[in-house]
């Protein structure tokens, strides 16, 4: 599965971003999907996943709320709206597919090559 993430950008602390991500794969359905993210000198770290459906989803605790992970499968695309966006949520953010479901970064299967999201104060 080829991943390709779009839509970073620059924007001021309160401000809103959609980030997506392509996939390649017509069994892009069979995956879950996630987005990551690695900030400035952290590790990487789970954002949000949803399931092959898209009636399942999972999220960091500090995003609940101001986060959305979504998919539509006839596109083969999952996105993550951001909103209220704060300094502290500045990073690459990364997709990934996996079968199963993990929080942990090194049990998903296949990863896009991230998109910068800069938040400004």
């Amino acid at each position: 599965v080829q991943l390709q993430a779009s839509g970073g950008g620059l924007v001021q602390a309160g401000g809103s971003l959609r980030v997506s991500c392509a996939a390649s794969e017509r069994t892009f359905s069979n995956y879950f999907m996630g987005w990551f993210r690695r900030a400035p000198g952290k590790e990487r770290e789970f954002v949000a996943a949803i399931n092959w459906a898209g009636d399942g989803t999972a999220y960091l605790d500090s995003v609940k709320g101001r986060f959305t992970i979504s998919r539509d499968n006839a596109k083969n695309t999952v996105y993550l709206q951001m909103n209220s966006l704060k300094p502290e949520d500045t990073a690459i953010y990364y997709c990934a597919a996996a079968l199963r479901y993990s929080s942990d970064y090194k049990y998903w299967d296949y990863w896009g090559q991230g998109t910068l999201v800069t938040v400004s104060s």
